[in-house]
């Protein structure tokens, strides 16, 4: 498993849901807190990717089945499980965990945020 392209892929695919989500919520706070995932995670999964490839090489290939989420929390919390079981098979170079550190905690903010302001 090519582990760098599937945790990109993964969290670039989590904006585009978020932003569904976003959309579709009734509720202002899962809203607000969908809209600042969205945004951010895009970012982040961004710097991470140029940072992986300017110490390894550019990501060829990515995969390609996803599904759309409904439930955001729990959507979030799978992100939130999928981000600490993949980050042992990414390369630990500090830089890199460190953007990985960020992620998690936009990924437990955004969770907290969910629950706590229905």
């Amino acid at each position: 498993m090519d582990y760098p392209a599937v945790f990109v892929a993964t969290l670039f695919h989590s904006g585009t849901n978020a932003h569904f989500m976003h959309l579709q919520t009734d509720s202002y706070a899962k809203h607000v807190a969908l809209n600042e995932y969205y945004d951010t995670i895009i970012e982040l999964t961004d710097k991470w990717a140029e940072a992986y490839q300017g110490c390894y090489d550019i990501i060829k290939s990515y995969p390609r089945d996803f599904h759309l989420a409904t439930d955001p929390v729990k959507y979030i919390t799978g992100i939130k499980k999928f981000v600490k079981d993949i980050r042992t098979e990414l390369p630990d170079e500090s830089e890199l965990q460190n953007i990985v550190d960020e992620i998690a905690d936009l990924v437990d903010g955004t969770l907290y945020k969910l629950k706590a302001f229905k």
